[in-house]
């Protein structure tokens, strides 16, 4: 897959191609329905089929301060999409400038002019231009205009119980909201996989070797999605040797047994004496094990560690 900066990386000769456009924020099942229409409709036309995404979220750059929770980076969306068979991945820098084109300037100056689309494939709900004005109607308006086909896809979700007839639509904020909430299964289910929290092992304050139960800190990105505060069994990898698989009871919050007042994230890994000090890992989120609870003593916090690691084990079967 090539890994375009801007469209400034277009190779000379760029011909046609079919293309999909977001933010793909954490690749839910919705975003791979798009992406596999995509690439279904490209490999029809004989084209490369073209993920659009932009970074920095727009939010950021049109509300500052408003980014929401990020499920995930550049990088991990890169190989996400990747696995899906797309051809190229072209990251478009959002700006100012470039959220003030109308629609129609838009489309013309990055669909038509540089990539020269025959088809572009946007989920239903997609807008774009200056205002969030247009519309996945007036992208086939303009696609007519053009020469393109413009396809706007219902996006996938799941239906609830009997007695709640509603349908839930898998989006980026839906998944959000259940990690807000500690719900890393409902996340998962959105997701088609577990999420996923990278970031560098740092140094803790040494307690979880003092119990007997040293822990990898985990330094996050900034926007990081984070799930509530609790105890989690996880699997986690490194960045060296992501094939290794490793079961981990991860404890997310403040340490209140300790009187911790900082946020963190800290995973005891089991069956291993490494120390991952300064490595690249990732923790893939798959049951909420407990709330955090303070205790009255180490000997309690230690007690409930030991069942802790217990529900681990049976929560996540043995890979080796």
């Amino acid at each position: 897959m090539l890994r375009w900066r801007g469209l400034g990386d277009l190779p000379g000769g760029w011909g046609r191609c079919v293309v999909t456009i977001g933010v793909f924020d954490g690749v839910h099942r919705g975003h791979q329905e798009l992406i596999n229409r995509t690439v279904a409709a490209a490999a029809e036309r004989g084209l490369p089929g073209v993920v659009l995404t932009f970074d920095p979220h727009p939010s950021e750059v049109l509300r500052p301060g408003s980014h929401p929770a990020q499920l995930t980076t550049l990088r991990r969306k890169a190989e996400l999409v990747e696995g899906l068979g797309v051809d190229v991945f072209c990251v478009l820098p959002f700006t100012l400038e470039l959220s003030r084109l109308q629609p129609e300037e838009f489309v013309h100056e990055v669909l038509v002019d540089r990539l020269h689309a025959a088809a572009v494939i946007v989920g239903d709900n997609f807008t774009f231009g200056a205002k969030a004005a247009g519309t996945v109607e007036l992208l086939r308006t303009l696609g007519r205009r053009f020469g393109f086909a413009a396809y706007g896809a219902e996006l996938q979700g799941k239906e609830l119980s009997e007695e709640d007839q509603s349908a839930i639509t898998f989006s980026s904020t839906y998944v959000r909201s259940c990690i807000d909430a500690g719900d890393v299964v409902a996340a998962a289910e959105a997701l088609g996989r577990p999420h996923r929290l990278e970031g560098i092992v740092v140094r803790g304050d040494g307690r979880g070797h003092e119990l007997g139960y040293p822990t990898a800190n985990l330094s996050t990105p900034r926007f990081a999605a984070v799930p509530a505060d609790g105890v989690y069994s996880a699997w986690f990898t490194r960045s060296a040797d992501p094939s290794r698989r490793l079961r981990a009871a991860v404890s997310v919050g403040t340490n209140p047994t300790f009187s911790g007042r900082e946020r963190t994230v800290e995973a005891f890994v089991l069956d291993v004496d490494e120390d991952f000090y300064g490595q690249h890992v990732a923790i893939d989120f798959v049951t909420r094990l407990r709330d955090q609870v303070r205790f009255a003593d180490s000997a309690g916090l230690v007690a409930q560690i030991d069942e802790d690691v217990v529900a681990t084990r049976t929560a996540l079967p043995d890979t080796r």
